[in-house]
């Protein structure tokens, strides 16, 4: 009695081509159209001696007959990383011309405060800005910034390496810039107290 035998030959599964879809934004995806680029940047680069950093860019639409425009707030810190440091905010219709001005104001508004051997500030401060309150406290030697947001870019630019910072008011970048400056200005050297007292 004969038998057949039958050889199967296995079969790969059959992959569909990969479907090309159009590139559109979103997660991972290029931001393109009127929108703009995105709130709460933290770029950095060095011009003429000074430390620049874009803290946040506001985008404002105005709704007109026709359509919308767009206008663009960016808020600048510059600094020397040398107990000097500045910001401000330009206004303008597109991103390059508001950072360009922000800078411009930032230089005009310069401001010198102490800064102790140690890379921190001489002792502990708080102040208020709008709605922002921001408290500041000197650190031992390899304790770094511990700060976020719109005050580490003040502190980083100004130079300080060693601090404790905590805010406990609004969260708004432009108020917390403030209230970081309005700190920076009360801060006095134990000699400065000295004079002040006529010792």
């Amino acid at each position: 009695m004969a038998i057949e035998t039958t050889s199967t030959v296995p079969t790969q599964p059959i992959v569909p081509a990969a479907v090309e879809r159009p590139e559109r934004g979103g997660q991972g995806g290029e931001r393109r159209g009127p929108r703009g680029p995105r709130r709460g940047r933290n770029d950095q680069r060095e011009e003429g001696g000074f430390k620049e950093t874009v803290v946040t860019i506001n985008r404002v639409a105005k709704v007109v007959k026709g359509g919308k425009r767009f206008s663009f707030s960016a808020l600048v810190v510059v600094g020397d990383t040398a107990g000097q440091v500045g910001y401000g905010m330009g206004k303008a219709k597109d991103v390059q011309a508001a950072i360009l001005k922000g800078n411009a104001h930032a230089r005009k508004a310069l401001i010198k405060f102490p800064i102790v051997p140690e890379g921190t500030i001489p002792h502990e401060i708080v102040a208020k800005f709008g709605s922002a309150k921001v408290w500041m406290k000197p650190a031992t030697p390899g304790t770094g910034v511990i700060a976020g947001g719109g005050v580490r870019a003040v502190l980083e630019a100004a130079g300080v390496k060693n601090i404790l910072t905590k805010s406990l008011g609004s969260s708004n970048a432009f108020n917390m810039v403030g209230a970081t400056f309005e700190a920076l200005k009360l801060l006095r050297t134990k000699e400065d107290i000295i004079k002040l007292r006529g010792k």
